[in-house]
This record gives C-alpha cells, sequence and structure tokens, in this order.
C-alpha cells in the first residue's frame, strides 16, 4: 500500500514507522481532508512537531508565499493540472502556516480567514445578492468596484490609488494606478499623447545620462518605464505578461544565437557588436521561420 499526496507516492509503511519515533497527535491515513490538513500544521507547529516549522514567523516565509504563488501561476501557463494540483497544495500552506501563527496568539484562525472571505464576497457581489443589475462581465466588474470602494472607505482617488500595495509587482502596479486616476478623467485623450509622452522621457533620461548623476538616471528611466506602462493601458495590453513574452523571446533567440556563434567558431566575448547584431539577425529569421 502507497500513500499518494499529489505527485507524490511514499510507502504508508515507512510513514507509519515514523509516526511512531515521537508522540504527535496526527493520524496516518491512506487519503486525508481539510480537517486532517488543519491538524498536521498545528502538529508541526507543537513542541514536539518539527524544529525548523516551529522557528518560523510571518516575516521569515512571505518570500515563500511569492514563490509558490509564482510556481502556481508556472503551472497554469504550462496548462498542467498534476503540477497545478500540487503547487496549489503548497500555496494552501503557506496559507495555513500564517493563520497558525496567529491561532497561536490568539488572534484569529483559519475559520475567521474564511468568514471573512464569505462575507467580502457577499457584500461586493450586490448584483449578485442585492438589488444591483449586472448583465454582463463589464456591469459585475463595475459593481464590484463600487461596493468596494465604499468597504475601504476610500473617499478620494487617491486614497484607492493609495490602497493599492507598493508590494505589488513594479509594472502591474503602475498600471493599476494609471487606471485608477483615469477614472478620475487624469488622462491623455488617445494613445498618441502617451507615446508623445514616452519619447519626452526618453529625452529626459538621456540629457541625466550625460549628467552621469545615478539618482537622476534612476528617477528618469523609471518615468521612462512608468510611460511606456502607460501605453500598454491605452492598447489594452497587459505590461506584465508582456515583458514576460519578450524575455521569453529574447531567452529563445539568445540560445540561437550561442548555437550559431559555437558554429561559426565565433567567441562571444571578443566578437564585434556588428558581428553579434549579424548573429542576432540571423537568430530571428531562424525563429520566425520555425
Amino acid at each position: 500500500m502507497y500513500y499518494y499526496q499529489g505527485s507524490y507516492r511514499l510507502p504508508t509503511q515507512i510513514l507509519q514507522k515514523a509516526s511512531t519515533v515521537v508522540s504527535i497527535d496526527f493520524e496516518i491515513k491512506d487519503r486525508y481532508n481539510f480537517d486532517d490538513f488543519l491538524k498536521i500544521i498545528t502538529a508541526l507547529r507543537s513542541p514536539e512537531g518539527c524544529p525548523w516549522d516551529r522557528e518560523q514567523t510571518h516575516e521569515s516565509i512571505k518570500k515563500n508565499f511569492i514563490e509558490e504563488t509564482y510556481e502556481a501561476i508556472e503551472a497554469i501557463n504550462k496548462k498542467n493540472p498534476d503540477m497545478l494540483r500540487e503547487e496549489l497544495g503548497d500555496v494552501l500552506l503557506q496559507i495555513a502556516l500564517h493563520c497558525e501563527m496567529e491561532r497561536e496568539k490568539g488572534s484569529f484562525d483559519f475559520n475567521d480567514v474564511i468568514h471573512d472571505i464569505v462575507y467580502k464576497l457577499v457584500i461586493r457581489h450586490p448584483h449578485v445578492f442585492g438589488d444591483v443589475r449586472a448583465t454582463n462581465g463589464e456591469e459585475a466588474l463595475a459593481s464590484w468596484d463600487s461596493a468596494k470602494e465604499k468597504t475601504k472607505g476610500n473617499r478620494s482617488v487617491s486614497d484607492a490609488i493609495n490602497s493599492i500595495p507598493r508590494e505589488f509587482p513594479a509594472l502591474m502596479r503602475a498600471q493599476k494606478v494609471q487606471k485608477k486616476a483615469a477614472k478620475a478623467g487624469f488622462d491623455w485623450d488617445d494613445c498618441d499623447g502617451a507615446v508623445s509622452k514616452l519619447y519626452e522621457e526618453m529625452d529626459e533620461l538621456k540629457i541625466a545620462v550625460t549628467h552621469g548623476d545615478k539618482s537622476e538616471i534612476e528617477d528618469e528611466f523609471g518615468d521612462v518605464l512608468f510611460s511606456a506602462v502607460n501605453i500598454s493601458r491605452f492598447l489594452k495590453v497587459d505590461s506584465e505578461e508582456a515583458l514576460t513574452g519578450a524575455t521569453d523571446k529574447f531567452v529563445s533567440r539568445f540560445r540561437i544565437v550561442e548555437k550559431l556563434a559555437e558554429e561559426n567558431g565565433v567567441n562571444m566575448k571578443e566578437a564585434s557588436i556588428e558581428e553579434l547584431d549579424a548573429l542576432w539577425d540571423k537568430a530571428k529569421k531562424i525563429k520566425n521561420a520555425i
């Protein structure tokens, strides 16, 4: 008999033997449910449990949360249900650990978190549970946004903008901030205005580079990125996804460049920019022909 957990396959005998080493309040089974999940988190954090789990704090594992979430996104992008099943479990583990840490302090537990999200879903769906009408996705989103602003107590657009977490990926945050500002009428009439602004910021960046001041260069470079994101909003392109795609494209072409350089006896570290550019153009043609 074996124990299955996503893609894991471990002999039940090993787990049963391990459970007899120390006395811990957890039953080894062939299949587990949500109650078992919460119970094992408590067990791992107990004095008889795992020293590493017991030592963790919100701060020590916050990056783990981000990593596990990105791995779940990877599974979605790869359309791999087995991988997604496993990675969602890892994300759920992070949530449970944070809840357990607060339960130990008497602040809240997993059930409180569940209550809060269900309550929030009811409040923010007045078009489902209230008297607001929404006949399509756009109207439903508008209803959600309106309810959200009321529950968050945002009295101005600045309040709404400030509520966007600074911890978001920079491109995502920029796009959300611009979208909020646009709702207040602070926006270009069309994409041409946004494009012109990008050229203006690039000129300012060139001037900053001539000054050689790192702080000024960073500031102007940030303005260039912010302006580029503004264009993506007008074009209804997700800037985060667009940059990810551009990076993927670079990686695939660079691999071809590297292979071409090896085949032609070109030392990339010593080659001129003209030689490398020629290889790059050839790589683009090869990639486009695939």
